[in-house]
C-alpha cells in the first residue's frame, strides 16, 4: 500500500498514526503491515530531463509558454512519446526520475507504450508542482518497492531566515525491498532547480533547502539519493562548497555526517556532459556514503546495495548530427530521423547487492 504522506518524526508521524487508528476503527480491523517487494539483485537508478514532454492538447494549459511548447500535432506527440519510451526500454531502470513533464496523463500514455510495445511495466509517482510559468513538473517512474511519496515545504523559520527558496518542482519517495534484517530502505528526492546563470542565487537557496530536507534522511541511516536537473554550472571538477552542487553534497556545513557523494566524479572527464550545450553537467546523481562499496573497516554485517557504475547516454538521444540552436528554434520542423529526443541525456547509476563478512 502506497502512502502519500511525509515520513518525518514528530507531528507528521503522530498525524499519520492517528489517521491509521481512525481508519482501522472504521473498518473494524487493525491493518496488517504489507510485505515489502522482493529485493532486486541489481538496482538501476536513472534521471532524465525529457524536455517539454507535453502532448498536443492545449486545453489543460493556462500559460502561454506551456501552450507554445506543446506538441504541434497528435503525430508529433506520438513520435515524442514513442521515442522516449524506446530510450527507457533500452536503459530499463528500476527507478527513473524525470523532469519537464506536463502532467500525470502524459506519463500514463508513456507507461502504456512501455507496456504494450516493450513489455516493461512502470508505475507513476506524481504530485502536481507549483511552477505556473512553465507548468513543468517532475515525477518518478518505478517498477517496485515504493511505499511513500510526497512534497515538502519550508518552515516559517526557514522562510524568515531568507537562506532558503521554495522548490516548485520536486518529489520525495521512499522505497523498501526485502524482509527482516535484510530489508533495504531508500529515500530519493527528484528535483528540477531554477535555470539559467541569472538564477544562480535562487538555485543556491533551493539547494540549501533540499539539503536540509535530506539531512533528516541521512540521520536515519537509510540510503539516500538526490537526483534530477540541478541546472548548475558547477562541474564535477569544481570543489566549491558554496555553489549549488557543493551545497547539495553538504560541503557548506561543518559536519561530514550530512555529506552526499556526487557520482559524476566516477565518470571519465570527457563523458560528463549531460546537455547539448558544451560542458553542461546539469543532471547528476548524488548518493549517501551508505551506497558506496564497503571498505575493510566497514561495520555493516549484511547484504546491501553498493555503487557499481554510472554512465551518460548521449547516443540514445542524439539523432544524426548535433543540431545546436536548430534544436530549440525548429524542433518539430526537423525530420524525425534528425530530431534529437531531448536536449538532456539520461544519466544511469547501477547498484548491486554486496555482502560484508
Amino acid at each position: 500500500m502506497i502512502r502519500v504522506c511525509p515520513p518525518w518524526p514528530g507531528r507528521s508521524r503522530l498525524y499519520a498514526s492517528t489517521i491509521a487508528v481512525i481508519l482501522a476503527l472504521a473498518c473494524g480491523s487493525w491493518p496488517r503491515p504489507a510485505a515489502a517487494d522482493p529485493k532486486p539483485k541489481r538496482l538501476t537508478v536513472a534521471t532524465w530531463n525529457l524536455e517539454w514532454f507535453y502532448d498536443e492538447f492545449r486545453g489543460d494549459n493556462r500559460s502561454d509558454l506551456a501552450r507554445q511548447q506543446s506538441a504541434p500535432s497528435r503525430n508529433d506527440w506520438e513520435w515524442k512519446r514513442n521515442a522516449v519510451a524506446a530510450v527507457i526500454a533500452e536503459i530499463r531502470p528500476d527507478i527513473l526520475a524525470v523532469q519537464e513533464v506536463e502532467n500525470r496523463k502524459v506519463l500514463r500514455y508513456l507507461c502504456q507504450r512501455l507496456d504494450q510495445e516493450h513489455g516493461i511495466k512502470y508505475r507513476i509517482a506524481f504530485i502536481e508542482g507549483r511552477d505556473v510559468f512553465t507548468e513543468q513538473d517532475v515525477a518518478i517512474l518505478y517498477r517496485s518497492g515504493l511505499v511513500t511519496y510526497c512534497r515538502h515545504e519550508q518552515s516559517w523559520e526557514m522562510f524568515r531566515s531568507k537562506q532558503y527558496y521554495n522548490v516548485s518542482k520536486h518529489i520525495a519517495a521512499h522505497f523498501e525491498w526485502g524482509q527482516g534484517p535484510e530489508k533495504e530502505h531508500l529515500a530519493l528526492m527528484n528535483v528540477h532547480l531554477r535555470s539559467r546563470v541569472e538564477g544562480a542565487a535562487i538555485r543556491r537557496r533551493q539547494a540549501r533547502l533540499v539539503h536540509a530536507w535530506v539531512s533528516r534522511w541521512l540521520e536515519s541511516g537509510h540510503h539516500v539519493i538526490v537526483t534530477g536537473d540541478f541546472n548548475s554550472e558547477q562541474t564535477a571538477e569544481d570543489a566549491s562548497a558554496h555553489r549549488t552542487i557543493g551545497i547539495l553534497t553538504g560541503r557548506e556545513t561543518a559536519s561530514p555526517d550530512d555529506d552526499l557523494i556526487d557520482l559524476h566524479r566516477y565518470l571519465d572527464k570527457n563523458r560528463r556532459n549531460t546537455h547539448l550545450l558544451a560542458n553542461k553537467q546539469f543532471d547528476r546523481i548524488l548518493v549517501s556514503p551508505s551506497l558506496m562499496p564497503p571498505s575493510k573497516n566497514d561495520r555493516r554485517k549484511r547484504s546491501h546495495y553498493a555503487f557499481r557504475s554510472i554512465r551518460v547516454y548521449p547516443q540514445l538521444v542524439i539523432r544524426g548530427r548535433k543540431d545546436g540552436e536548430e534544436h530549440w528554434k525548429r524542433y518539430f520542423k526537423l525530420p524525425e530521423n534528425q530530431r534529437d529526443i531531448s536536449d538532456h541525456y539520461p544519466v544511469v547509476a547501477v547498484f548491486e547487492q554486496t555482502s560484508t563478512p
